[in-house]
């Protein structure tokens, strides 16, 4: 692993050290120093039997001593790669932070890879330990076992289910903690010396792409890297008061920075959703102040109110379109960079009082002062909606590869586009469009391909595979991906995700493809919202049996293809749809037809 992860360039040599964060160059250095200062402060929550219990600090500190020992006992030597294989959790963050301070690596392994997925990400990062959530997981290393020689422990957090278990490699996380305890009696100061050996230019993680043109590749990830993301904030910052519920996959690298990196730093809880099932219900009970989503997610919300507003009466109705339209004085004005006059302001706050605080209340977002959406691109007009309703969202962007280098900033208000480069990054346009970004604290590089590192990173300039723009204002917008770039058969370029993104603000639709490379004219498969069409068939009397039938269902077709009219005359006549076709079979990450990251974009998870 050692000759894998040379960092790019030697640390010592860096004249810019803007990954040092209170004295501290990693972050296990920066975990021991914030955890023994907050001590008893409440630093997550996880609900038990339906009932949030909180954990402290120490309590966090603890359980990652304990974590490292237990490693250290089995064996785990400086650089060893250790894997993690489930949904978000308490144990999911323990071990994270347990595996640096013990010099490990760690790889996040989504709880959503198949067998084969999981044997291939364990054998080319040459795994020595793996955690797993539950039953369910560990099956699967089971099932490719014989495949993994490298593995020496497997450690489950949850045994429910395997009280009859034996196997000599796998137990369960209690008698790791009892090991780590053990181990740790006699051996004072042993963590604090490993940590203060490591060094910014240690490799941390690893990061597996989704695969989606090839293998996956693991990005490797320096401590320097999670160090400057960890001081992204430009108009704000967490403060030990704020809470952020957990809910996308901790694998991904923006919900490690919003959801790990960020509440070492400076404080905040973490609030681990009970299942990705229940994300709805717990924004509801806890009101966030910090809420980092997927553009899918904000949909989500959107979606609800909806569907909220076409089962309420009709005095309900005209309140809320009257909100609307009063509001959205104040959000144009904003939009248009002009300061909005007291009676705008005025006009907002009634509508605030009278309409828009109950929607909030009903999201679970009546709290939240910091919203950020990211991973994907995001329709215009549903930003403007939030907006309109006093919630405005910075968009962030950014890849595993460099972390989250742009952001629009609150003033002035540039929605619509990805805003501008954080301090100490740089960005530009290839001659192609292509967005190039280039900073001190990018990836060290793909984990045994070396010919897709040089790919990627070319004279210093990683090469994002996005195109962009640079608007007047000298904001960055990202037009689309550049393998996605359509050339109809009357030789115009289409750029189809600004149309995919507007098309997906309809709360009927889930997802939405356009096809039309080499095609006298464009079409689209779209993937319906399975819970709000099918309100839509009950509250119109229109049967069906399940999904394959509601989506062939006539009326169904009709709908759909109304919404399209209305996203059609946003555009120009070579950039709009002539015909969809709805996708009648519910696609899943289990049949490979979703890649993880697809599954984070589309359902938030």
């Amino acid at each position: 692993m050692t000759e894998n992860s040379q960092a790019v360039n030697d640390e010592p040599e860096r004249m810019d050290r803007a990954w040092i964060v209170d004295g501290c160059d990693t972050l296990p250095k920066l975990f021991l120093r914030k955890s023994i200062e907050r001590g008893d402060q409440i630093a997550m929550r996880e609900k038990d039997f339906g009932i949030w219990q909180a954990y402290s600090w120490n309590d966090y500190r603890t359980r990652a001593f304990e974590i490292a020992h237990g490693l250290l006992a089995l064996g785990l030597q400086k650089s060893d790669v250790v894997s993690i294989q489930s949904e978000d959790c308490k144990e999911w963050v323990f071990a994270d932070i347990g595996i640096m301070l013990a010099g490990g690596v760690v790889n996040g392994v989504y709880p959503t890879y198949r067998a084969n997925q999981v044997s291939y990400t364990l054998n080319d990062s040459r795994c020595r330990f793996l955690f797993v959530e539950d039953e369910e997981q560990l099956d699967k290393y089971l099932d490719v076992e014989s495949e993994l020689p490298n593995i020496d422990k497997v450690i489950v957090f949850d045994w429910k289910g395997l009280r009859g278990l034996k196997h000599e490699k796998v137990i369960p996380i209690e008698r790791l903690y009892t090991l780590g305890q053990e181990y740790g009696r006699d051996k004072d100061g042993l963590i604090e010396s490993i940590v203060d050996r490591g060094r910014a230019g240690d490799l941390a993680l690893l990061i597996y792409t989704s695969g989606t043109t090839g293998k996956p590749k693991g990005s490797m990830i320096p401590h320097r890297f999670l160090m400057f993301q960890s001081t992204i904030a430009v108009d704000f910052e967490q403060t030990s008061s704020d809470e952020i519920l957990t809910y996308l996959p901790l694998c991904h690298v923006a919900e490690r920075i919003f959801s790990i990196c960020l509440p070492i730093t400076y404080g905040g809880i973490i609030n681990f959703a009970e299942s990705p099932e229940t994300v709805a219900r717990d924004f509801q009970e806890l009101s966030p102040t910090f809420v980092f989503a997927v553009p899918r997610v904000w949909e989500k919300f959107y979606s609800r109110v909806s569907t909220a507003m076409s089962e309420a009466t009709w005095v309900g109705k005209k309140i809320y379109k009257l909100g609307l339209k009063i509001s959205a004085r104040r959000a144009n004005k904003l939009i248009a960079g002009v300061q909005p006059g007291f009676f705008d302001v005025l006009l907002f706050k009634c509508a605030n009082a009278l309409v828009f605080k109950n929607i909030k209340q009903l999201l679970g977002l009546d709290r939240a002062r910091m919203l950020f959406t990211g991973a994907a691109p995001i329709s215009r007009s549903l930003l403007k909606w939030y907006l309109t309703m006093g919630l405005q969202i910075t968009e962030a962007y950014g890849q595993t590869e460099t972390g989250i280098v742009t952001m629009t900033r609150q003033k002035p208000l540039r929605q619509g586009t990805i805003g501008e480069p954080i301090p100490n990054v740089d960005v530009k346009l290839s001659d192609e469009g292509e967005i190039l970004i280039r900073h001190d604290y990018i990836f060290d590089g793909y984990l045994n391909q070396p010919e897709k590192t040089r790919e990627t990173i070319v004279n210093g300039w990683v090469h994002t595979g996005d195109v962009g723009e640079i608007d007047e204002n000298g904001q960055y917008k990202i037009t689309d991906r550049l393998k996605d770039i359509i050339i109809t058969a009357g030789g115009k370029n289409v750029t189809p995700s600004l149309f995919e993104n507007e098309f997906k603000f309809s709360p009927y639709v889930s997802d939405a493809i356009v096809i039309g490379d080499k095609r006298k004219y464009l079409t689209c498969l779209v993937m319906i919202d399975k819970d709000n069409v099918e309100h839509f068939a009950q509250m119109h009397s229109i049967p069906f049996t399940d999904y394959r039938s509601l989506c062939s269902r006539p009326e169904i077709v009709e709908l759909i293809e109304s919404e399209l009219k209305t996203v059609n005359a946003q555009f120009s006549p070579v950039e709009q749809v002539k015909k969809v076709r709805l996708i009648d079979v519910l696609l899943t990450p289990e049949d490979e037809e979703l890649t993880p990251t697809m599954i984070e974009e589309m359902y938030g998870r």
